[in-house]
């Protein structure tokens, strides 16, 4: 096994544990229901999508952009927005709520490949970025489990299996980050800002909508803490 092949693979891991975790979370909502459906939920959804937010401006497009075009950029962002709005319309029309899932994933893999990369440059940063991996993954995977929930009820331990397997795609991602992506920056610039134009279509048009909450304050600040967090993140990495 190649130097720093199983740190990227444990890290990888380990970044993805909150995702499994997240959804247990969110599966306890005969505690307090109310409070769950109202400001504490819309809560939570603002600061997932701060934290989105975060990850597009701090870690996804700053990491890109110098190794590509600015043709090459447009185009990347471009071509994730306009691909997301037609899954999301496809996902729509069958009756599917998803949008939280797939913007988690946006956020999750391509990180996760930028993870396996950068331990090729050194273990310090790489440690820096699993761990604002593993704190994004927690509320964006609460959000996603009760998008589900609420559309259509399934059985909690299917849900939760499905998240332990998508958890899977963390040490996935960083193995391939690790072993080609490294030597291949242009590509894994691209499929960054692919992903960072997905996000931004996801937060505008599904997301954050559900957000606001009338005479309810903390939504808002949700958001500012969840950007907040991945600046913070980024000075820490940096």
């Amino acid at each position: 096994m190649p130097d720093g092949l199983g740190q990227a693979l444990l890290l990888g891991g380990l970044a993805g544990l909150t995702i499994p975790l997240g959804g247990a979370l969110a599966a306890f909502e005969h505690w307090r229901p109310q409070w769950l459906e109202a400001e504490f939920r819309h809560s939570v959804i603002a600061f997932g999508a701060g934290v989105l937010l975060a990850a597009v401006a701090l870690v996804l497009v700053p990491e890109s952009v110098p190794n590509l075009s600015m043709v090459q950029v447009a185009l990347s962002m471009t071509f994730g927005s306009i691909a997301f709005m037609l899954l999301d319309r496809m996902l729509s029309s069958s009756g599917g709520t998803w949008s939280q899932l797939l913007a988690m994933l946006l956020d999750f893999i391509p990180e996760a490949a930028a993870l396996g990369a950068l331990l090729t440059q050194g273990q310090g940063p790489a440690l820096l970025l699993a761990l604002l991996m593993a704190l994004q993954n927690l509320p964006e995977s609460f959000n996603a489990f009760r998008e589900l929930q609420a559309h259509q009820a399934r059985p909690v331990y299917r849900v939760l299996a499905v998240f332990t397997a998508l958890a899977l795609l963390g040490p996935l991602a960083a193995w391939i980050g690790f072993l080609w992506l490294t030597s291949m920056p242009a590509v894994l610039s691209s499929i960054m800002l692919l992903a960072s134009g997905g996000i931004l279509y996801l937060i505008f048009q599904d997301i954050a909508p559900q957000v606001p909450l009338k005479r309810h304050w903390a939504p808002p600040l949700g958001a500012v803490l969840g950007f907040l967090l991945g600046l913070l993140g980024n000075i820490w990495i940096g």
